[in-house]
């Protein structure tokens, strides 16, 4: 009783210290002032090509759409790894039409399922890090750090209350992004979609579409699954993040790593066919929805539970390095 009540305590007081540097309240901000720009440059775009088809049927968009994408495919200077990827979409999309299922519906939650595609592998993971960068880095530029670790509680304990605080904001974070998402988009797309069906299941073998397992599910229910997956990449990056808190003494330096990190797994994912050992870096492996989407993957033979052994492994040892080194480090000098 003695050992919780000890570590709620310090979890309230990382809690306050983090409200107080304002952190939370920029990623609200940010996601705030973004979210209604994703909703409406997504307006646009389908205000658009309703004009441009002349009709509000989803049918025709979506075999245009197709159609489009084959067009593309005749190009002779398309990538091998992008032709593969858009006949898996063709496929993927045929399978839509043939069966009689508009997968972009227009309504809230269709739109909180396409946000969280688009965010879950850069914007996210940037929300994240602006929320972690700083939990331990900034005790070196408050000059607090010698306090901090010359307290009476073992440094593991004020480590753990910094990590558990940081579960905390980060689970908060992904659910502000839902609620806003939802809330915002349903004032222009209406509030209607919940029992949307929605497919999932597909597998790709051999740069080929296997509908065989494919089945059907209301949206609430692929949302809660693919927030899920969002949850949990959130909790790497916010875990890698700490680490690196750890490791540097600068809150600049320490999202100058991260960004390029970020950044430079966006690069490597459009490119990583080519240096297959790439799939073992955590930034390859962030696109998790991807796999309930059936698309492509940035490497063949990658699967989700791949994926989610890969990022459970680096956030692990990104744990164990911040213990050891917190735990050690020496704060006379």
């Amino acid at each position: 009783m003695g050992l919780r009540q000890s570590m709620l305590g310090l979890v309230q007081n990382e809690t306050v210290k983090l409200l107080r540097r304002r952190r939370f309240l920029v990623v609200v901000l940010i996601l705030a002032i973004l979210i209604p720009i994703f909703t409406y440059a997504q307006y646009r775009s389908v205000v658009t090509a309703q004009e441009r088809m002349g009709t509000t049927d989803w049918r025709p968009l979506l075999t245009q759409q197709i159609v489009d994408m084959q067009n593309r495919l005749a190009s002779s200077r398309l990538p091998d790894e992008w032709r593969d990827l858009i006949k898996v979409r063709i496929q993927q999309q045929q399978y839509y039409l043939d069966h009689d299922i508009n997968p972009m519906a227009p309504g809230g939650p269709t739109f909180a399922r396409g946000f969280m595609d688009q965010a879950i592998s850069m914007f996210l993971p940037m929300i994240i890090v602006v929320l972690a960068v700083d939990l331990v880095s900034a005790e070196f530029s408050e000059g607090t750090i010698k306090l901090l670790l010359t307290r009476p509680v073992r440094r593991w304990k004020v480590l753990t209350s910094k990590y558990i605080t940081l579960l905390l904001f980060t689970s908060l974070t992904v659910l502000m992004t839902l609620i806003l998402a939802y809330l915002m988009s349903g004032v222009v797309f209406g509030y209607s979609g919940w029992d949307l069906p929605i497919l999932t299941g597909f597998e790709v073998a051999g740069g080929e579409l296997s509908t065989a397992g494919a089945f059907m599910l209301p949206q609430w229910q692929f949302l809660l699954m693919q927030y899920g997956l969002g949850w949990f990449v959130c909790i790497v990056v916010g875990t890698v993040t700490f680490m690196v808190s750890v490791l540097v003494r600068s809150a600049a330096a320490g999202m100058g790593i991260m960004m390029a990190a970020l950044i430079s797994g966006t690069i490597l994912t459009q490119m990583a066919s080519s240096w297959e050992s790439s799939k073992y870096l955590f930034v390859v492996n962030l696109q998790l929805t991807d796999y309930l989407n059936g698309t492509l993957p940035p490497i063949k033979g990658m699967t989700l539970p791949f994926s989610l052994t890969i990022l459970s492994v680096w956030a692990i040892a990104a744990l164990v390095v911040a213990y050891l080194v917190f735990t050690r480090r020496d704060v006379t000098s």
